[in-house]
């Protein structure tokens, strides 16, 4: 099986696969002008590699619409590098020193595969090739008849080719391939007689039956096993479908609230600087009117007039601190309606993430509690095959010991399910008590700076503003603290 060879065992390169692409392309102008403008790799339908020495399979990936192959009478050790060739439809490895069937899951369309002359002695790793038609398998290391029965899951083969290996010595070789693969057609190059196979399955027809009811078992076990893991999968989609609602109704309802509390700011910053100038205005008419005149009665040297003048002063001072108050008490009854308004939002606001963060994590519980229905429902059924002796699946032995008896499975199932409310429990609490705890904070300050700025009223009329208070923020939120500067209402 193993060929002597001159040349030195290469490996495939660009350099090979671009000769070869050229030599088996078309000889006529069409030839020509492919030679001149070059073959792209993703265009080649079929590749003939044969007697090239190639001692591994490499640089195929851009072959992506390859679908013949052709690696025969080389000195191929592994089947490797064929993962990008998904419309692979006929492979020939033939004449190689391949041990080991490996490397074709991602060979689905495959429909011919020829392993002939290798070093293969056991028949495996194919159960991606369902479509699989032609099997050549001959002169490699085959020995045990087991083999034959892994290929009874291949529907579509009809064509099988086991001559030269051990287990073709056996006497009841053909017989035994007839009886356990019934679809096929044509056995190590001859088509099977119609007669003979009858005869195969009347001789093997015990054995095929037990076979058979084993195959039943094992296809029903399966088709549990898959509904089981699609529910799994179900409820894993659906629990992060609740999760990410949540997340993304959390981040929705932080911009509102972000919104609403620039809005907030906006009007009292607005609504301070149109008094703030009202403000500025009366006080600018008042020193145009008085200050050059005030200057000239300090040059005079006769004041007689001064008294009169004063209390001309004092009536403008006295109309201008109730002007002046009055800019300010409008000010205050505006940003109190503000505040009033603002508070009722933000609360409003809260209100509803709770409310639909609480109905969220309620679908949560309801999903957990789902899950441990089904899991509890297949734990006790795990535990009756394995009294019976009838589960074939190897259990880790921290989970093999938790099934002694029903009430030990149970408690562990029901522990399980504990902790799991518990962590959702604990979540949902999480979430709403800091998104109260922050909406109360923000209430209190804005409160606080509303109460501020009422008695500030009274001694702005007469005097400059008392500077504003600190205010301590230890403990608030990042949102609260981004914020912090913006709340105090200026004087």
């Amino acid at each position: 099986m193993n060929r002597l060879c001159n040349m030195e065992p290469r490996v495939m390169d660009d350099e090979m696969l671009k000769l070869a692409v050229g030599e088996q392309g078309p000889r006529d102008e069409a030839g020509q002008l492919a030679k001149q403008e070059g073959v792209l790799f993703k265009d080649v339908l079929s590749l003939q590699l044969d007697f090239q020495n190639i001692l591994r399979i490499d640089s195929l990936w851009q072959f992506e619409n390859l679908r013949k192959l052709q690696l025969d009478n080389n000195v191929i050790e592994k089947i490797e590098g064929l993962e990008n060739l998904t419309r692979l439809v006929w492979l020939d490895l033939s004449f190689n020193n391949i041990e080991a069937i490996e490397g074709l899951d991602t060979l689905v369309n495959l429909e011919d595969l020829s392993l002939f002359n290798n070093r293969i002695s056991k028949i495996d790793s194919l159960d991606a090739l369902a479509k699989l038609q032609v099997l050549s398998l001959g002169n490699n290391q085959i020995g045990n008849m087991m083999n034959i029965i892994y290929l009874r899951r291949f529907k579509d083969l009809r064509t099988l080719s086991l001559s030269g290996n051990p287990v073709a010595e056996a006497e009841d070789y053909r017989t035994c391939i007839c009886a356990y693969l019934p679809d096929l057609v044509y056995l190590d190059f001859r088509r099977i007689d119609d007669q003979k196979k009858e005869l195969a399955e009347m001789k093997h027809q015990y054995s095929v039956d037990e076979l058979k009811h084993r195959e039943s078992l094992m296809q029903a076990r399966l088709e549990d096993e898959r509904a089981r893991r699609e529910e799994l999968a179900e409820h894993e989609d659906k629990f992060v479908i609740i999760c990410l609602n949540i997340f993304e109704y959390g981040l929705k309802q932080q911009k509102k609230r972000k919104a609403e509390l620039d809005t907030f700011m906006g009007c009292v910053q607005e609504a301070v600087q149109e008094k703030q100038e009202q403000g500025k205005h009366k006080i600018a008419k008042f020193e145009e009117k008085h200050l050059l005149s005030l200057s000239s009665t300090r040059d005079e040297s006769e004041l007689t007039n001064f008294e009169i003048k004063m209390a001309e002063y004092s009536e403008d001072i006295t109309e201008l601190a109730n002007v002046l108050m009055t800019l300010e008490m409008q000010l205050v009854e505006q940003l109190e309606e503000t505040i009033n308004m603002f508070e009722r939002n933000i609360i409003d606001l809260v209100g509803l993430f709770v409310e639909n963060v609480q109905s969220l994590m309620a679908q949560c519980r309801d999903l957990e509690n789902h899950h441990h229905e089904k899991l509890l429902e297949i734990a006790i059924s795990t535990l009756e095959k394995i009294v019976k002796g009838e589960l074939d699946e190897d259990l880790p032995d921290a989970v093999r010991s938790l099934f002694v008896d029903k009430d030990t499975i149970v408690n562990a199932v029901g522990a399980s399910h504990d902790i799991h409310l518990l962590k959702i429990d604990n979540r949902e609490d999480e979430l709403v008590t800091k998104v109260n705890s922050w909406c109360a904070h923000l209430v209190d300050k804005v409160s606080a700076a509303k109460g501020r700025r009422l008695p500030a009223a009274v001694p702005h009329a007469g005097g400059p503003p008392p500077a504003p208070a600190q205010t301590r923020t230890q403990g608030w939120s990042r949102e609260e603290r981004s914020q912090e500067g913006r709340l105090t209402i200026p004087a």
